[in-house]
């Protein structure tokens, strides 16, 4: 049997030599001047999974004895099933002080951009102060700018020929308007934005977004259907391809920095994302706001290659875990931080979510270089590990 002794939170050793070594062997414990220190989640593990016996002044521990020593630690149940999952799962977990070997590449994803080259336009237009709309019927200009570049809905959606207007939405209408292209009957460029803002609070940052994306070539319009604040499609696209209409195949949900999500609320979209077959991708406005605002990686994981467990110090380490329960609030400046944390130690994120069965779900992030972008991007998929 398994034998620990338990001298106080932060002296957690095996009692014995025959213990010391099989903990050892499996990748149990850090050591630290010759001596294998065991942690809080790694006793309760093999409290509960290998029978391990832990005494305390003499006195046998049950697991909710132990676990009531650490029961104020923050997340402890989310940081225990994620660990508990992961090497159920015959994986090596070590904690985020552990010494590693470094990976030799950087989990980062370039998107291609191209400048966008509009023609000089100039359209006149009447705006719907409670539908967030513009309609313009220009009709020779109208077809060529939706035909061209995408930029409003012609006629009617996925039948241009139907109608003879160009209805434009409030992210178009103030892109339109700030390169002078677009000048309306009824209102100036700040009422709209005053509109927009008033409607809803975050227009600003989902504008800076779409501004982005757009001027780099990409097509970007609604994700109402998808349940994100916006769908897109590379350089090049066209609302027709080959006489067949074009689907998208990336959502982006924009998740401003001083904004906080419930964890329920944000996973269900990737998971709409997945189940239609669309890489969902997290936008976060603004860069260089994580100051104050850290939040701790709490586990290093070690992988697979070629179906084969990787283990140290063999291997290196292929992900950073930040460990999550479905009931949690996150913010954007807290996550910004985490996905900095595992691009500094060159890896990719993953987030184990816990829920309220302790199922634990995985989530994989990689950063997105977008160039010449002031925001930050990252893709975020569903993995089985």
């Amino acid at each position: 049997m398994l034998s620990l002794k338990f001298i106080s939170k932060t002296n957690i050793t095996p009692a014995d030599q025959s213990t010391r070594d099989i903990l050892a062997k499996g990748n149990f414990g850090t050591d630290i001047a010759g001596e294998l220190k065991i942690k809080p989640e790694e006793l309760l593990y093999l409290m509960d999974v290998r029978n391990a016996e832990c005494t305390a002044k003499g006195k046998a521990l049950s697991f909710n004895d132990a676990a009531a020593i650490f029961s104020k630690t923050k997340k402890l149940i989310a940081r225990y099933f994620s660990y508990k999952d992961w090497r159920d799962r015959g994986l090596i977990a070590k904690y985020a002080d552990h010494k590693y070997a470094e990976p030799n590449t950087l989990p980062v994803k370039r998107y291609p951009a191209q400048a966008l080259d509009l023609p000089k336009y100039k359209f006149t237009g009447v705006f719907f102060k409670d539908d967030l709309f513009t309609i313009i019927d220009s009709e020779e200009e109208a077809r060529d700018i939706y035909d061209r570049f995408w930029i409003g809905q012609y006629g009617t959606y996925k039948a241009a020929d139907r109608g003879k207007m160009n209805k434009l939405d409030i992210f178009e209408t103030v892109f339109l308007m700030s390169r002078k292209m677009l000048k309306l009957q009824n209102a100036t460029e700040a009422d709209v934005e005053k509109a927009a803002s008033a409607r809803r609070s975050d227009f600003k940052m989902l504008y800076q977004v779409y501004e982005d994306w757009r001027t780099k070539g990409f097509v970007i319009k609604t994700g109402f259907k998808f349940g994100t604040h916006f769908r897109v499609y590379f350089p090049g696209a066209r609302p027709v391809k080959d006489d067949n209409w074009m689907h998208s195949k990336h959502v982006i949900q924009v998740f401003p920095q001083n904004s906080r999500m419930l964890i329920s609320e944000w996973a269900r979209a990737i998971r709409v994302a997945h189940s239609v077959r669309k890489t969902f991708i997290l936008a976060i406005p603004g860069k260089g706001g994580t100051a104050g605002k850290k939040t701790a990686i709490d586990y290093i994981l070690y992988h697979r290659i070629g179906g084969e467990a990787c283990f140290p110090p063999k291997y290196p380490p292929k992900y950073a875990m930040l460990s999550l329960s479905e009931e949690e609030y996150i913010g954007g400046r807290e996550l910004a931080s985490a996905i900095e944390q595992a691009i500094g130690k060159r890896m990719e994120l993953i987030l184990g979510i816990v829920d309220r069965e302790t199922a634990v779900t995985y989530y994989k992030v990689r950063k997105i270089e977008l160039p010449r972008s002031r925001h930050e991007y990252y893709e975020i998929d569903w993995m089985q590990p």
